[in-house]
């Protein structure tokens, strides 16, 4: 299957509003924008996550002993490593920084949690199930198209951040090319594309990482697949997490 016929766009959504606790997303978007079959509507997880009320004020975390230690030794407000510690279900990386397993499956630095354009002593937690959130946008925007919710994402080896999905609906996560014959007739053996962190990641071009505003983009004459795959692998799969617990 090819990519495109002949281009793929990418525009960013201007004028939306400051999003607000419990403002529908899709109609906002809606209003906003003119939205065609096949077109992938990519959001910033921080605009999901205001929506659904995931502010949270440092004060109402109450750091335990573990924390403390936590905070104590990468220097980090104790509080705030308690909200990571409740947000997560394994903890990875305790230093230089906290690497840890959110419910949903994402493995990132402290859960997520976001302190930038939220307020003095808040926090802004990510959505709590990001793929519930894609499928009930998707199902409001009422057009056969994709969901998906990104974030920003350091990576092991490289430097830098990049966008990823953490939520998707009406796109594969993943396009299989195992037993694709190459040029020279060879079937690929391993080769799974994540093709909705590739989108993530375009989007994430547009979008920007401050103060920009511009937390929807859409990238339109993308051919994909419509499901398939996970982008979380599973932990029997993994083998960096063993690694990471020696």
């Amino acid at each position: 299957m090819n990519a495109c016929d002949g281009s793929i766009q990418g525009f960013l959504v201007y004028g939306l509003p400051v999003v607000k606790e419990d403002d529908d997303l899709a109609s906002l978007i809606r209003s906003h924008l003119q939205i065609q079959e096949g077109d992938v509507v990519c959001i910033a997880s921080t605009i999901v996550a205001k929506s659904e009320g995931r502010f949270r004020k440092l004060d109402d975390y109450y750091p335990g002993p573990r924390a403390t230690r936590i905070a104590n030794t990468i220097e980090k407000d104790p509080r705030f490593v308690q909200a990571v510690l409740d947000e997560s279900v394994e903890i990875l990386l305790e230093k230089p920084f906290i690497l840890s397993v959110t419910r949903f499956g994402h493995i990132g630095v402290n859960a997520g949690i976001d302190q930038s354009n939220v307020g003095e002593d808040r926090i802004l937690l990510l959505p709590l199930d990001p793929q519930s959130s894609a499928e009930r946008i998707r199902s409001r925007l009422g057009k056969d198209c994709a969901v998906i919710i990104t974030d920003t994402c350091g990576r092991p080896f490289r430097c830098g951040v990049t966008g990823v999905a953490i939520g998707w609906s009406g796109i594969a996560a993943l396009r299989d090319w195992r037993g694709v014959p190459d040029m020279n007739g060879r079937k690929l053996e391993i080769t799974l594309e994540a093709i909705a962190d590739e989108v993530a990641g375009m989007s994430n071009l547009l979008m920007g990482e401050a103060g920009d505003g511009t937390p929807v983009a859409v990238i339109r004459g993308l051919k994909y697949p419509k499901s398939g795959g996970s982008l979380f692998m599973p932990e029997e799969e993994d083998v960096i997490r063993p690694c990471l617990k020696r």
